[in-house]
């Protein structure tokens, strides 16, 4: 592994318009799971100014059978989708929760895609697409995430915080954070960037309040940052093209499933190319993305590796994984192919395998979870109840068990 060098990930708030577009898909995933845990969801949602569009397949007891909409259904849609966009907080004459217009192009589910999904005889449920999914952790922070994103997450959340509870009023929805680091060992030593540009009310461009604002945010980031990470020497770039009042969709217009990497590893592990926002945990784009970083994670917190790569692959129709691979990065305190074989153990005997089945019954995905994990990252989130089952660490001891019981066995 390289110790010494320069990475830097980005994130965005929950104002940014392709995170608009994430959260209101997955209100409709929880919207439609809440009725119906067996649901089929793929939803894609596109914003922009005035305006929000929903397209995609679903089957829902209930709610959508016989190519029909149940009475009342398609306005409880449209209601969910106008109170997420108020609970975000956009309430502007170019996007508005109340005077947008909303149109509905869901339908139902390809009958040919069901019957590679759904169990039928002695067919266990397969994959709901093919594809390769990657899960990663690293002992940067306490979260097991890269120190880079995970200080550009809780940037952003904290002025969403501010935001909503009029700490900062001058904070409109949309923004985006960029932090750059210096690794030395392989752990990060200084903060040289730190970049951060967020829509604010009208007249925060310049004089007195465009400094209040600018003093806010290095205030922010130095209650957040340790403060052996900051020096004279970071250098901060807080709206540097000067204004940015118009924001939001009606800035940029935005689609579900365009922040993978902001969603995931901010770029310091492979992704597979799937977006999770919108979809229900059959397909594996999501839930086996899920179950990789559930694994990944485990193997950090067991103290088997400092960092720790995993990789699976499905076919659609099909229910056990192609392939599972594991890259400790040089940093295992035992080899690849042992912890493999360990985690292959661990997973049949704690979730009943890798299979579309096994990883949603054993983490419990066919529940409404999924509207918080659209914005500030699918990872590296706190463990609570039934929300983010795959960042427990309650499979440490048995990977630990697992690599004992291959030694006694030699």
């Amino acid at each position: 592994m390289r110790g010494d060098y320069l990475f830097t990930s980005e994130s965005v708030s929950e104002g940014h318009p392709d995170k608009v577009a994430d959260q209101i898909s997955d209100a409709i995933v929880d919207l439609f799971l809440a009725k119906d845990p067996e649901a089929r969801i793929a939803c894609e949602t596109l914003t922009t100014t005035q305006l929000v569009v929903l397209a995609g397949e679903i089957r829902c007891k209930g709610v959508y059978e016989n190519d029909r909409w149940a009475p009342g259904a398609e306005e409880e849609i449209e209601h969910t989708v106008r109170e997420t966009v108020k609970r975000i907080g956009y309430a502007q004459s170019g996007f508005h929760w109340r005077d947008l217009t909303f149109i509905n192009r869901l339908h139902g589910q390809s009958a040919h895609i069901a019957q590679g999904v759904d169990a039928a005889g002695n067919k266990d449920e397969g994959a709901g697409d093919q594809g390769i999914m990657f899960g990663f952790a690293c002992d940067e922070t306490p979260d097991f995430m890269p120190a880079t994103l995970y200080y550009s997450h809780k940037i952003l959340e904290r002025m969403a915080a501010d935001r909503h509870s009029g700490a900062a009023p001058f904070l409109e929805p949309d923004a985006k954070s960029q932090v750059t680091l210096r690794f030395k060992g392989g752990k990060p030593a200084a903060a040289t960037a730190i970049v951060v540009s967020t829509q604010h009310a009208p007249g925060y461009d310049g004089g007195e309040k465009e400094a209040e604002l600018k003093a806010y945010v290095k205030r922010v980031v130095a209650e957040l940052l340790p403060a052996h990470l900051l020096s004279g020497d970071t250098v901060y770039h807080i709206n540097p093209t000067g204004s940015f009042e118009i924001g939001g969709p009606d800035g940029d217009a935005g689609l579900t499933g365009r922040k993978i990497i902001v969603d995931t590893y901010g770029g310091a592990a492979p992704h597979g190319g799937g977006a999770f926002s919108g979809k229900d945990p059959t397909k594996v784009d999501r839930s086996a993305a899920y179950v990789a970083r559930y694994l990944a994670k485990n193997v950090v917190a067991a103290g088997l590796a400092r960092r720790c790569t995993i990789q699976l692959a499905y076919a659609i129709g099909v229910s056990a994984p192609l392939s599972l691979y594991v890259d400790t990065h040089g940093t295992g305190s035992i080899g690849d192919d042992r912890l493999e074989a360990a985690i292959a153990a661990v997973a049949r005997a704690r979730l009943g395998g890798l299979t579309p089945r096994g990883i949603r019954v054993g983490l419990g995905l066919n529940k409404p979870i999924y509207a918080g994990t659209a914005a500030y990252g699918h990872f590296g989130r706190e463990a609570k109840g039934d929300l983010f089952p795959w960042e427990r660490t309650d499979l440490a001891e048995a990977l630990q068990d697992a690599l004992r019981d291959q030694g006694a066995a030699r």
